[in-house]
């Protein structure tokens, strides 16, 4: 078990009191290694919380600048950081709520050049990436390494989270087997999304991640939980693992990674 400092022992204290944790869970998640993808709308509650948490690295990608419209909804973000690429607001950000902490911070873009690369090493990724190229380039990459993805994703008053682990059930690609036309799915800057929906959605995933860093309870493996901040409802759906998938059936047509920035990209 992680030899404890007092100050340590102190600030997890109400997870080690927790009969699900205890002092070996905290161990576990000071030993995790975490990914964000996006330290936008939902990187920006999920990274909080698992820094908070005691995540002991966390990763971050972005290659985007803190811009005023994102401090709407981005809190790891505040107006003197206007300017400033995200990964480096988020870092001082992350590091003010917990030293214990190292994060690892990529300001590019996921590629099919890099992503094998970049998530090796980590246990969980936790997807808030804000253009649908990127989210079918980390399903490909995720089903090809073997890693669970906890998807979020927003739109207006509305919002999902599941968890695509390619060990045990579904992933991105058997729910959405190819992207849509460019025309069929506007973005954020076009049909606007309220503030705090992401902070509801992102901390959802935190909660998902987690669950399958501590391997407790019942990830969302194979339900899609769904959100509706008009109306306070939640509901859960029962996803299925798709014999066809073009990517982790057992005859997949897809086999190697590759851009998809023919697609459309939406700006959360």
């Amino acid at each position: 078990m992680f030899d404890f400092s007092d100050e340590q022992i102190k600030r997890y204290s109400r997870h080690i009191i927790l009969s699900e944790v205890g002092g070996t869970g905290q161990t576990k998640l000071l030993q995790s290694k975490v990914l964000l993808l996006g330290a936008g709308g939902l990187g920006s509650p999920a990274a909080f919380y698992l820094a908070a948490a005691g995540v002991g690295t966390i990763g971050l990608i972005d290659d985007d600048e803190v811009d005023l419209s994102n401090l709407q909804r981005q809190i790891l973000h505040s107006t003197a950081d206007v300017g400033r690429p995200k990964v480096d607001s988020a870092t001082e950000t992350l590091k003010g709520v917990n030293p214990d902490i190292d994060v690892v911070t990529y300001q590019t873009r996921l590629t099919s050049e890099n992503a094998m690369e970049i998530i090796d090493g980590y246990d969980v990724i936790v997807d808030g990436c804000d253009n649908l190229p990127t989210r079918y380039l980390l399903n490909d990459a995720s089903v090809f390494a073997g890693k669970p993805v906890v998807h979020g994703s927003i739109f207006q008053f509305e919002g999902q989270v599941t968890v695509f682990d390619p060990r045990h059930g579904p992933c991105y690609r058997c729910l959405y087997p190819e992207p849509p036309p460019p025309d069929m799915v506007p973005s954020c800057q076009e049909a606007g999304v309220i503030g705090v929906l992401p902070g509801i959605i992102g901390s959802l995933q935190a909660v998902e991640a987690i669950k399958v860093v501590l391997g407790i309870g019942e990830p969302l493996v194979g339900k899609l939980l769904l959100y509706n901040a008009l109306n306070q409802d939640f509901r859960k759906l029962t996803l299925h693992k798709d014999a066809t998938c073009p990517v982790c059936s057992e005859n997949p047509s897809v086999t190697e990674l590759i851009d998809y920035e023919a697609f459309c990209a939406v700006q959360w």
